[in-house]
């Protein structure tokens, strides 16, 4: 399988060029990164150190691949994305800070030409915790809940694309709207209501990814966590999602989808 990698030169991009490398049933393909990047021209594998793989970092896709996998920036994604669309290219996205136009247009426009897999998190355990905090929000509907992330201090996007997802999942599972959610709390804000669900973000350090959702009761409280301790969780989850997508035909998938 001919796979090609978006956002070639960041640390996700590069974990997947070496996993790709090192994989017997894949090669790779292209990697891309913007136009503008001073590392246009070098050899990816190079830039991945898992040394020479003959396939320079480009500014955009110039051979059609089997399937591509974007880790880059939202931006970049839809440019990604137009492309593998007119080219017929399944596309895996792993990118996380997208606006509800962006994911819009991903799912109204792009998925009708092509299989698309959009993921705010590839981890298999991120996934679990997922289905997990929808049963234990239907379990305890009378319960305070708060959601607590912390990431390296290099991420630019908060709160993270996985605190949004388990958000949205708390809400359905609450039957609330967005207007009960909090972006953290500063000044005199008054006692908390039974209806406000806070997300806070931490930054520091080189925080792989902790997510922890707090369900808060008179007398007792239940706190469900998942940390990742290296991208090599996302990066094999990516791979999972193309070997899957492949086999696909248009339309918008998930990691559930993967997962069965």
């Amino acid at each position: 399988m001919r796979v090609a990698v978006s956002g070639a030169a960041g640390a996700m991009g590069q974990r997947m060029i070496a996993l790709i490398a090192s994989a017997p049933d894949m090669e790779l393909a292209g990697a891309v990164d913007r136009p503008d990047h001073p590392d246009l021209g070098k050899d990816a594998g190079v830039l991945a150190r898992v040394g020479e793989l003959g396939v320079p970092l480009a500014g955009e896709l110039t051979d059609k691949p089997d399937v591509a996998i974007d880790f880059s920036a939202p931006a970049a994604t839809l440019a990604v994305a137009r492309q593998c669309a007119g080219m017929g290219v399944p596309l895996v996205i792993g990118t996380t800070g997208l606006s509800g136009e962006e994911r819009a247009e991903l799912a109204e426009a792009v998925a009708c030409s092509i299989p698309v897999l959009l993921a705010a998190n590839m981890s298999l355990g991120v996934n679990l915790l997922l289905r997990l905090v929808e049963v234990a929000a239907s379990a305890l509907p009378g319960y305070d809940v708060e959601i607590i992330e912390a990431h390296h201090r290099r991420k630019k996007d908060a709160p993270s694309g996985t605190a949004r997802e388990l958000a949205n999942r708390l809400l359905q599972a609450l039957g609330r709207d967005e207007e009960a959610l909090l972006y953290g709390r500063e000044g005199t804000v008054g006692a908390r209501t039974s209806e406000e669900i806070a997300i806070h973000a931490v930054r520091g350090g080189d925080i792989v990814g902790d997510h922890t959702v707090i369900f808060a009761g008179e007398g007792e409280r239940l706190e469900l966590t998942h940390r990742a301790s290296s991208r090599e969780v996302f990066a094999q989850g990516a791979l999972r999602a193309a070997r899957f997508l492949v086999q696909q035909g248009p339309g918008l998938y998930s990691m559930a989808d993967v997962l069965g």
